[in-house]
């Protein structure tokens, strides 16, 4: 990973050998749709256009991979997002707590949103309305806490204080 205020380039090598990369650029969405990918070697060459007096072999990353590229807008709900109690309704994964993918923490909390919502199910069955409101009471703390760190990581890696801050970051967990 190469990290500075506002962009970032991000690989890792998949099992079979194959490496991905991520260029990550902190700008508005528009600027990211008015870039023609049907050349998708112009298209990658205007994003490491981002990257300038970057190390080749940096920008390389960017501009000489295999696969099509493929633009993923961040989005993110407030981190304090909370929803009222509509009955017969609820929300989990993405759709209760979207937010940066900066803390890897996503799927795990999908999965733990099913296992808590199917709990409170069955520990009341006679009585849906109240299982719900449980689930969110719980759900609103519990991801409120990874939105927090997500939202954190992220300004770690695109804002002024980067690479610093992802180093402080690291060194925060060396020896753990």
């Amino acid at each position: 990973m190469a990290v500075a205020p506002g962009k970032a380039i991000l690989a890792h090598r998949y099992a079979n050998g194959m490496l991905h990369t991520y260029a990550a650029l902190n700008k508005p969405e528009d600027w990211a749709n008015s870039i023609d990918f049907t050349d998708p070697k112009a298209g990658l060459a205007r994003i490491a256009e981002q990257f300038e007096g970057w190390a080749s072999h940096l920008t390389a990353l960017i501009t000489e991979g295999e696969a099509d590229p493929v633009l993923r807008p961040i989005y993110a709900l407030p981190v304090e997002h909370q929803w009222r109690r509509v009955p017969g309704v609820t929300l989990l994964g993405d759709a209760a707590h979207l937010m940066s993918p900066f803390a890897g923490e996503a799927a795990n909390l999908a999965l733990y949103d099913g296992y808590e919502l199917a709990s409170v199910l069955i520990s009341t069955p006679d009585d849906v309305e109240a299982a719900l409101a449980l689930y969110e009471m719980n759900l609103f703390p519990r991801s409120m806490k990874v939105a927090e760190e997500t939202a954190q990581n992220l300004s770690r890696f695109l804002g002024d204080n980067a690479p610093h801050s992802v180093v402080a970051l690291f060194s925060k967990h060396r020896g753990k």
